[in-house]
Formats: C-alpha cells, sequence, structure tokens
C-alpha cells in the first residue's frame, strides 16, 4: 500500500545563518494493507516529520513516497496541491496530537466533514441534506463509542478539554475508512477505557485493508495493535 525509497529532509533555520539541520536522510519503508508499523525512535529523530512528509504537508528534499490510491499509484513526494487535497478526502486520513477545526463549527460538524468529503457532491438540496444526515448518524456513533458527553456534540470542540479534543479528532480520522492511516500519538491525552476503544478502531483498521503508521509512546497501545516497528535514528 505504502512505499517509501530513500526520503530526505532537512530544515534550514535561516535565524542561525541559514544552519542546516538534516532530520530524515534515506529514510526507506514499505507498509502492506492490513499492517500496522510503529515508529521508534527517541525525540528529535524525526519520527513526526515522517509522518508529516507522509500526509503531504512537509515537501521531501529527495525521494519518493508511493500510495496505492484508488485512482492508481502515486507519488506524494511529488504530488500537487490539488493531488494532496484529493488524497486527503479519501484515501489518507491522520490523526495528530492536537484537533485543528474550523472556529465555532459544531464537534458532530467537524467529524461528520471528512465522511462527506470522501463523496460526490449532491445534485440537489434534497440529496444534500440526506447526506449531511448520514453523516451525522455515523459521527454520533463514533462520539458515543468515545464516549463524548452527547451534551458537548453541538459545541464547538475549541471549548473542549484536551482529552474531548482528542476523541473528537480521533472520530474524524475513523469516520471514513483510509487506505493510510496515520497516528500520531492517538492516545497521548486518553484514559483506559478510551485507549481501549482506540485500539478496537486500529483493529478494525487493518482489518478493513488499511496500512497503519504510528507514533506510539503508550507501549501497551503500541504492542496491543502494531505488528512491526521500525527504529529512526540519526
Amino acid at each position: 500500500m505504502l512505499h517509501v525509497e530513500s526520503l530526505s529532509k532537512h530544515f534550514t533555520l535561516h535565524l542561525r545563518g541559514g544552519l542546516e539541520l538534516p532530520v530524515l536522510k534515506q529514510v526507506s519503508l514499505s507498509v502492506e494493507p492490513g499492517e500496522c508499523v510503529a515508529l521508534l525512535g527517541a525525540s528529535g529523530q524525526g519520527k513526526s516529520t515522517l509522518m508529516k512528509c507522509l500526509y503531504g504537508s512537509y515537501g521531501a528534499d529527495s525521494g519518493s513516497i508511493w500510495l496505492h490510491a484508488q485512482d492508481g499509484r502515486i507519488d506524494i513526494a511529488s504530488a500537487t496541491p490539488q493531488q494532496m487535497l484529493k488524497l486527503r478526502q479519501r484515501d489518507i486520513a491522520y490523526v495528530s496530537q492536537f484537533l485543528r477545526a474550523v472556529p465555532r463549527v459544531p464537534a458532530l460538524d467537524v467529524v461528520a466533514e471528512r465522511w462527506l468529503q470522501a463523496r460526490p457532491a449532491p445534485v440537489s438540496d434534497l440529496d444534500a441534506e440526506a447526506l449531511q444526515e448520514t453523516a451525522r448518524i455515523e459521527a454520533r456513533a463514533l462520539l458515543q463509542r468515545l464516549n463524548l458527553p452527547e451534551s458537548l456534540w453541538e459545541l464547538p470542540p475549541a471549548t473542549f478539554s484536551g482529552g474531548e479534543q482528542q476523541r473528537v479528532n480521533i472520530a474524524r480520522g475513523f469516520i471514513e475508512p483510509a487506505r493510510l492511516l496515520l497516528l500520531d500519538e492517538p492516545t497521548a491525552s486518553l484514559d483506559a477505557a478510551n485507549r481501549r476503544v482506540v485500539i478496537e478502531l486500529i483493529h478494525e483498521a487493518r482489518a478493513a485493508g488499511a496500512a497503519v503508521v504510528g507514533i506510539f509512546h503508550d507501549e501497551e497501545v503500541r504492542d496491543a495493535v502494531a505488528n512491526r516497528c521500525v527504529a529512526l535514528n540519526h
């Protein structure tokens, strides 16, 4: 599903006289459908940088990131912004440690948005209303499964606690099946009960054929979901 070949990435510190900071150097990695690969390494070894390269948030200096998307094989490292937007709507899901959402949008619609993005635009107002309601039903089911109080569903998540925001973030990432699922510390702010729910969701995604790449500092979660570990080091 995913094949990374000779990927390199550095940052230039312009306020430090153009000092170059190498982060990834000649990284190669393959992930099969249904496989969960955990990235290991001390802080600063490039785990989150690699995740952002896989999501297309960071450009690569060199190398390739081949993904078997719905529309065929595509190199994320050289994809256009339009191609990346399309991949994020249907093929790639990313659950980071932080929720980024449009202000004043209810949590229910933050989650439902990704389900809607993966479908063709409705041709009539009636179709749009039906799709919106179906998306909200899917969102309600996930938020309920993640034990987010129903009293919060119609409120903007910017007002939530860290753990509540993370559950919205997780629901958004899992509401629509993805070919490539990127998880950056998905359980960092969660209690034991909700960690177990996330473990179940990851197993279900793998069973559906998703290729999963994750950072799991919680060893119990990592041992429960990953069938292979890859260490990053300079």
